[in-house]
């Protein structure tokens, strides 16, 4: 079975989440593959991948707001924080969320719902480089 492979570089600005749904398109096109499934994966502690509604930015937003009530910046139970009061909440909302997405992909495109988007989604509050793995298998 016919697999690609190629990395995708996301910059962020700091917490958010970012759209990647084109770039990830992008690859499954130049991949030839007709039918198979794409899969993302994050290979960062402190960022995760989410399928999300693209249409209306408020529902991410929310999202992020009720991720944040849940795992509070600046708690004081936290021994990990190194790198700031955003350390440990950052990889609790990694852990908690996800790392890959496998989306279908059908005639040579992603198979997603109408209002679906794929995006990295960046926990930590500072500018980061960040770098997807991209696989796309299929016939």
């Amino acid at each position: 079975m016919p697999a690609f492979q190629d990395t995708l570089a996301c910059r962020t600005r700091g917490t958010d989440t970012y759209e990647i749904t084109r770039e990830v398109a992008e690859l499954v096109r130049r991949s030839g593959i007709r039918t198979g499934v794409a899969s993302v994966f994050c290979p960062h502690t402190s960022c995760s991948l989410v399928l999300m509604e693209n249409a209306d930015p408020s529902a991410r937003h929310d999202l992020q707001a009720w991720l944040d009530r849940l795992v509070p910046a600046h708690d004081r139970h936290f021994t990990h924080t190194l790198e700031g009061p955003d350390d440990m909440p950052s990889h609790i909302k990694m852990a908690l969320t996800r790392s890959s997405e496998t989306i279908p992909v059908h005639e040579g495109r992603l198979r997603l719902g109408t209002w679906q988007g794929l995006f990295l989604w960046e926990h930590r509050q500072a500018p980061h480089a960040r770098e997807l793995i991209v696989t796309v298998i299929g016939d």
